[in-house]
């Protein structure tokens, strides 16, 4: 694995900064980046789709550039569902960039963010849009920490207290993850992507017509698009640790590596060879070692009766 430490290697976009215990709510995973300070953040990198909802929070002497293929560009601390970038057609540049990504998982990004994953519709919306002046307050905050401890400290706070707040003003909020559904993301994420959704529908008790609706209102993905997007991410990571694609294609269950080139080009617009040497998913490899799966495993659901 090509390391991002840019004392190691001189070629590296970022340092990469991870806080040394894990979020106090499951499924939350974060990292800090600030670019090296060689200039190669302002060339940019592609964004590579994850299967996670991402929070980005800027706080840096400039904020990072985020432009897309048809020249849209911003530059705030942003929400974006999953699979964000897909097509390859997302681009991050800039200097004197400082910022904390956020890794939440769907069913918690329902309640944390404010705003559903379904609604996000693939497209990043700014996180002032959502949160007006709290978010102007956790960027000073970010800004005027000392560590990059404070700000994981800050960030975590932030996170558990909005979601402690969702909790009380409603049991049952719109935004409110079904159990069946958190069980088949887990389910999907587990398996790298490699279920069935008649199976995932027969092991929570629903018809496949009802699954599909409930977890794309909920995830904002249907289940059989999710499944691809974990199984993408799965192949990238194993390419990134430089294994080869004949042998990538076979383990994480594609019909052959002409299917595993297809899926590829598709979600990262590059080729297998090319997208293990992007620099997002090496910094990605680093900040979240897992690969996506999330810290603790929702219960199993009781069986509701078919939709």
């Amino acid at each position: 694995m090509r390391p991002v430490d840019p004392e190691r290697d001189p070629t590296a976009v970022w340092k990469v900064e991870c806080p040394t215990r894990p979020s106090r709510m499951p499924g939350v995973r974060m990292a800090g980046f600030r670019d090296n300070g060689t200039g190669l953040a302002a060339a940019g990198h592609r964004v590579v789709p994850h299967p996670d909802v991402t929070l980005f929070l800027e706080f840096g002497a400039r904020a990072p550039l985020m432009e897309d293929t048809a020249g849209r560009q911003r530059r705030e601390s942003l929400l974006a569902g999953p699979g964000l970038g897909s097509g390859g057609a997302l681009w991050v540049r800039g200097e004197d960039l400082e910022c904390v990504q956020v890794r939440l998982s769907p069913p918690v990004a329902g309640v944390v963010p404010g705003v559903s994953p379904g609604d996000l519709d693939g497209a990043p919306v700014p996180v002032e849009d959502l949160w007006g002046r709290e978010a102007a307050r956790i960027r000073e905050r970010l800004s005027e920490a000392a560590t990059w401890g404070e700000r994981f400290a800050l960030t975590d706070a932030l996170l558990a207290r909005r979601y402690d707040e969702a909790a009380r003003r409603s049991r049952s909020a719109d935004s409110a993850v079904d159990p069946e559904v958190a069980w088949a993301w887990h389910r999907i994420v587990a398996g790298h992507g490699l279920i069935r959704v008649d199976a995932l529908a027969a092991e929570v008790g629903w018809s496949r017509k009802r699954l599909w609706a409930r977890f794309h209102a909920q995830i904002g993905l249907p289940p059989k698009r999710a499944a691809t997007l974990v199984r993408f991410d799965h192949a990238a990571h194993l390419l990134t640790a430089g294994e080869p694609a004949a042998r990538v294609a076979a383990d994480a269950g594609f019909a052959d590596q002409s299917h595993l080139h297809r899926d590829v080009m598709a979600f990262a617009g590059v080729t297998p060879t090319a997208v293990a040497g992007e620099p997002w998913l090496t910094v990605d490899d680093l900040a979240w070692p897992n690969g996506g799966a999330s810290s603790e495993s929702p219960a199993r659901p009781g069986r509701t009766g078919p939709g």
